[in-house]
């Protein structure tokens, strides 16, 4: 098997098109085509977890955070990052990044968290905007079906829960096909009039190429009349954070001590205690100060994140309490999902979780 069959594999499991912009993710270092001999999948890729890679025979490194984040200009191993790199390319190691990819994904870091807390009735906290386009297209009513199948079959029309989703009018189409046409229905040369379909369907953006392919593959027009256009709406299924409920409330200290022990936190700053239970949880993994608004709008009693400063615990403006819990802790269990992904999905070969902590930050 070569590495870019488990590249698909991991792109079924976070698209890398959910990837924020600033972020860095996919193939960084390595030749996809290289026969992949192990799996080691870890938090960090540093120099220490190449080495285990090394000894566990594992060329291809699955990594939560990239390794290569920042631009460089020189690699002489004046750094960790330098040197994590120049040794996977001495030992032929390739290094994958998923990041922000799964971060996105509803079943992703978040849920992860989510799952952990106990919390149920979750949706996503800050949804993704400028992800969603809309095809519209017209086709003869014979046709029309085979078409809208198509656009399904190819990712087209879903929407939360729901698959097959589309809008359909009737109208008269016309056209004239001139002496170098061959038109399926009607004569070059003549105008013709077709009752035909107008099919609107929408899809995430990075499907377009298949959305279109299938489309022309099912079309019966020698030409395709069809429109493309970018959505506002924000995609409820796609982005970052979660909110939840617990089960049955709990007092704040409680939940926080219940936290501490269960995401194994060496210590956790938070902001004013508000002297009342909580019940309804916001959560971001890894560094979630931009979200605090959209915890408060979202009514969250807490919101558990990582990497506050100073100034944004003011900003729960006694509407809320916000903790952070560390950026590593917050992620915690995020390399155990994917080990147990990959696991389900190839079968039969060396998939290794990583034994090194790669948290930087000790507590007293």
């Amino acid at each position: 098997m070569q590495i870019s069959s488990v590249i698909t594999v991991l792109e079924e499991l976070a698209p890398l098109a959910y990837a924020e912009d600033f972020d860095n993710v996919g193939l960084l270092v390595g030749d996809k085509n290289t026969i992949c001999t192990g799996i080691l999948v870890c938090h960090d890729a540093l120099e220490q977890v190449i080495d285990e890679a090394i000894a566990k025979n594992c060329n291809l490194v699955v990594c939560f955070h990239p390794i290569l984040f920042s631009g460089i200009k020189k690699i002489t191993g004046q750094d960790y990052v330098q040197k994590s790199v120049i040794k996977a390319i001495k030992n032929d190691i390739a290094i994958y990044a998923i990041h922000t990819a799964l971060d996105n994904h509803r079943n992703g870091v978040n849920k992860i968290f989510c799952n952990a807390l106990g919390l149920i009735n979750t949706k996503i906290l800050v949804p993704k905007q400028n992800f969603i386009q809309k095809l519209v297209t017209y086709a003869p009513i014979d046709c029309a079906n085979a078409v809208k199948q198509a656009l399904f079959n190819a990712g087209a029309g879903n929407i939360a829960n729901y698959d097959n989703c589309s809008f359909t009018s009737e109208g008269i189409g016309s056209y004239r096909g001139n002496e170098l046409s061959n038109p399926t229905i009607g004569t070059k040369g003549v105008l013709t009039h077709t009752l035909e379909q107008k099919i609107e369907v929408i899809f995430e953006k990075h499907l377009q190429k298949q959305i279109i392919n299938a489309l022309f593959s099912s079309h019966i027009y020698e030409e395709i009349a069809y429109e493309i256009y970018n959505l506002e709406n924000k995609h409820q299924q796609v982005g970052l954070g979660m909110i939840g409920e617990l089960e049955h409330e709990i007092n704040e200290i409680d939940f926080l001590h219940f936290v501490k022990k269960t995401m194994q936190c060496g210590g956790i700053r938070h902001s004013k205690l508000l002297g009342k239970n909580i019940k309804k949880v916001a959560v971001l993994g890894g560094s979630g100060s931009f979200a605090i608004p959209n915890a408060i709008t979202a009514q969250a009693d807490i919101y558990v994140t990582a990497d506050l400063k100073y100034h944004d615990f003011y900003k729960a403006e006694n509407k809320l309490v916000v903790a952070d819990i560390g950026h590593f802790e917050s992620e915690r269990f995020t390399k155990n999902y994917i080990v147990d992904f990959l696991k389900e999905k190839i079968t039969n070969f060396a998939i290794v979780l990583s034994e090194i902590n790669t948290n930087p930050v000790k507590y007293l």
